[in-house]
């Protein structure tokens, strides 16, 4: 029996869906939000679920792209009120846990696209390098063990890359 069980487990992990996260200021300028948009719209093409922090910004800006290509967006916010979500959430996961709730943005991800942002956006790239989630920054913070991208379409192809697609 247990064999049967060790087999349907193993056949399962390889069926699972990936997940991309892309982590972000909880406001941006203009051309981040726009990179945030066109690089929803171009991952959307290439794994089916985006996690954020499902708030404003950059988190607002990439789902609405993903979501306009036809992927699944997941929300987890950091309060208990699903309405702070932004619109272009299909799931929210309210947590209660403030900005705690980064640590789950993050491992709910295969691989992590960094934008801009400030120390919250910090916090999410060193629990990636903490757990070993490969972190890409376009346009984010500078650190080692981050892999640097300038570009949306280097970052989409590196994703790729990354989830063997």
């Amino acid at each position: 029996m247990s064999d049967r069980f060790d087999s349907v487990q193993a056949h399962h992990k390889y069926m699972r869906k990936k997940v991309v996260s892309v982590i972000g200021g909880h406001s941006c300028n203009k051309e981040v939000e726009q990179v945030a948009h066109d690089l929803g719209k171009k991952l959307a093409k290439v794994v089916g679920i985006l996690v954020s922090g499902g708030l404003s910004g950059t988190m607002e800006a990439v789902c609405k792209g993903f979501k306009a290509n036809g992927g699944l967006t997941i929300g987890i916010i950091p309060g208990y009120i699903k309405g702070d979500a932004n619109p272009h959430v299909d799931i929210v996961i309210p947590t209660g846990l403030g900005l705690a709730r980064n640590v789950l943005v993050v491992k709910s991800a295969d691989a992590v696209v960094a934008l801009p942002g400030e120390a919250g956006t910090l916090s999410e790239i060193a629990y990636c390098l903490q757990f070993g989630i490969p972190v890409i920054s376009l346009g984010s913070w500078d650190i080692r063990g981050v892999i640097k991208v300038k570009t949306v379409e280097d970052a989409v192809d590196k994703v790729k890359s990354l989830l063997g697609r």
